[in-house]
């Protein structure tokens, strides 16, 4: 019923110029779970079509049933998670404490992570919510584009609160896909610049 999704960037030649391309894996867990690589597509990460196409490509063989799809703030995903899949989108909390910190003065960014962590460690979701909401508006004043930044992602960080509790410490993040991710930059690293799509699907 789970769906992680990550992206690795490869440099590629396409038609004279060197450009940067997403390689995307997505790995599924089924009801007994047993995780499962489902598909590979190379693409720009950022557009719906392309997340459109890569979703469907999955449903086409047989991908049934997934209830929430995991991954980095990628713009087009959610959308596409939702057409496709008529699913709930986890946005990878790891990523967004990244992104979050990058609001605060480096002095602050400890005493910060420490206050937004409080949100995750409340007992229920609507708990998780309340604590979330107390510190955006606790952070408005000295630091308002991290707070607007928590606003607007509130839901997204804190969607895998609403799925059984002994699965939430894999949900809220793609870590589950980090050894995979290593394997791939490992296997890239060697190369560099690929010659064309071909040589990327070939070596990963």
């Amino acid at each position: 019923p789970y769906l992680w999704i990550d992206a690795t960037y490869l440099k590629q030649r396409q038609a004279g110029r060197i450009v940067s391309v997403a390689a995307i894996v997505a790995v599924g867990v089924n009801t007994d779970g047993r995780r499962e690589t489902l598909g590979l597509s190379v693409g720009p990460s950022e557009a719906e079509p392309f997340w459109t196409d890569f979703l469907r490509q999955l449903t086409r063989r047989g991908l049934r049933g997934v209830q929430l799809v995991i991954s980095d703030a990628h713009e087009g995903l959610k959308a596409a998670a939702a057409k496709v899949l008529g699913t709930t989108w986890q946005r990878c909390r790891v990523h967004f404490m990244r992104n979050a910190l990058a609001h605060a003065p480096k002095k602050q960014q400890a005493a910060v992570a420490t206050l937004i962590r409080t949100a995750f460690a409340q007992e229920s979701a609507a708990e998780a919510h309340a604590q979330w909401r107390r510190v955006a508006d606790q952070l408005q004043e000295q630091l308002p584009k991290l707070a607007d930044l928590m606003d607007a992602a509130e839901h997204d960080v804190l969607a895998y609160r609403d799925f059984p509790s002994a699965h939430q410490r894999q949900l809220h993040s793609t870590n589950p896909l980090e050894r995979l991710n290593g394997e791939i930059k490992r296997r890239t690293r060697t190369v560099g610049i690929f010659p064309n799509e071909a040589a990327i699907y070939r070596l990963v």
